[in-house]
């Protein structure tokens, strides 16, 4: 049996995009569905359209850019962002296609994780990034040393996020955030 690559990309059952320079030059089918948006709304846009907001976006492509540089490849959950505004977690894994030059190509994947994850707190960009990382287990020297900030920093931040999901404690709060309590 013939294989029909672009068939196979279309219909893949998570989200896929080709992209250049942090831009989208080709996506399928299910990453229009999940972001509510057309093929052609899309090819042509920085990734930045996807993200709740463009601070999110710098900061995510400024991390990620090492990483990709020495692996070659970057995963992990992060709250993104719908056409409509509606946020939602996504699990996101990329490959470089040059990894001394990360953001030059590569080809993402994206997985909408709101039926097991929603969102339930409005958020701010930075307590985003912390709940992120603590879904990651890290802690909060981790946390800060990868967000380049202080872990009392994080500290204040978890203990918002803790505020607003209403959690006892850091197990709890994981926990609220997983669930979408």
């Amino acid at each position: 049996m013939d294989v029909d690559y672009r068939t196979a990309f279309d219909l893949a059952p998570v989200g896929l995009c080709v992209s250049r320079n942090r831009s989208i030059v080709d996506c399928n089918r299910h990453l229009c569905e999940m972001f509510g948006n057309t093929r052609e709304g899309l090819i042509g846009q920085s990734f930045q359209v996807l993200y709740p907001s463009a601070a999110e976006y710098e900061r995510l492509g400024a991390r990620m850019a090492p990483i990709l540089n020495a692996k070659g490849h970057y995963a992990d959950d992060r709250i993104m962002k719908r056409a409509n505004g509606e946020v939602f977690w996504c699990h996101v894994t990329g490959r470089a296609l040059n990894r001394d030059a990360p953001h030059e190509a590569g080809i993402w994947s994206f997985e909408d994780l709101s039926s097991r994850r929603p969102v339930k707190a409005d958020l701010t960009a930075r307590e985003r990034e912390v709940a992120a990382k603590l879904l990651d287990g890290m802690t909060s020297k981790e946390i800060g040393k990868v967000l380049d900030i202080s872990h009392r920093t994080v500290e204040i931040y978890r203990a918002r996020l803790m505020r607003k999901y209403k959690a006892n404690t850091t197990a709890d709060l994981v926990h609220k955030l997983m669930a979408g309590d």
